[in-house]
């Protein structure tokens, strides 16, 4: 079983990364936000919280985000874990670790994907994605199929920008990323953790960089 963390601003390709990992090595990815969409829908007392402080507009916090994926690690998958959107702060680093610990689990590598900013903001504003599988496309360098149909899905698909990948929405989800989410570079290196690859690289040079990484 391995265990990781992807690390790295909005649009480095750590959603794409993650997908390939599970396919590839049967991983499963624990990614906050479908977490969370999971658990609104599921009928369950951890449900019904998520849903409740959703409905309110309020940030759901670290307790239950934590209680989400032990409900995860309760289901034990022999290929290990890719955690997704999480941690994003010291504290939520801090609180993975413990919960690791009591399920007798360990961290095998925090991979940063590192990027330019500047042209990490070029290639993000020009990003799409197939509406059925979130398959990701990019103006510049994987254009749209001009038939509509969707590489990796094989469907004819909408294919969909989000309305905050603009230059000044992206620039300000940058800003956020360093001030909350990078003090965990340090924190992670300091445990030995860390690893690094070149996240503006090309998709499967970045993968073969991850393989290589984790063995």
């Amino acid at each position: 079983m391995t265990n990781i963390i992807l690390l790295g601003p909005p649009g480095a390709g750590k959603g794409t990364q993650a997908r390939r990992l599970v396919e590839e090595r049967g991983m499963v990815q624990l990614s906050t936000g479908d977490m969370l969409r999971e658990a609104r829908t599921s009928g369950t007392e951890m449900g019904r919280r998520v849903a409740a402080v959703m409905d309110r507009g309020e940030l759901v916090t670290d307790e239950i985000v934590i209680g989400l994926i032990e409900e995860k690690l309760n289901g034990a998958h022999a290929g290990g874990f890719i955690f997704d959107g999480f941690p994003r702060t010291l504290a939520q680093a801090d609180a993975l670790g413990a919960l690791l610990d009591r399920h007798g689990l360990k961290l095998d590598a925090v991979i940063e994907m590192q990027v330019d900013d500047a042209a990490l903001v070029s290639r993000i504003t020009a990003r799409s994605t197939c509406g059925n599988c979130g398959e990701v496309y990019n103006d510049l360098t994987k254009p749209i199929p001009s038939d509509g149909v969707c590489t990796s899905c094989g469907e004819k698909a909408e294919f969909k920008r989000r309305a905050d990948d603009n230059e000044e929405s992206l620039r300000q989800r940058l800003m956020e990323y360093y001030k909350k989410t990078s003090p965990l570079i340090g924190y992670y290196y300091a445990k030995g953790n860390l690893r690094t690859v070149d996240g503006l690289a090309e998709i499967e040079d970045v993968a073969k960089d991850i393989a290589h990484l984790l063995g």
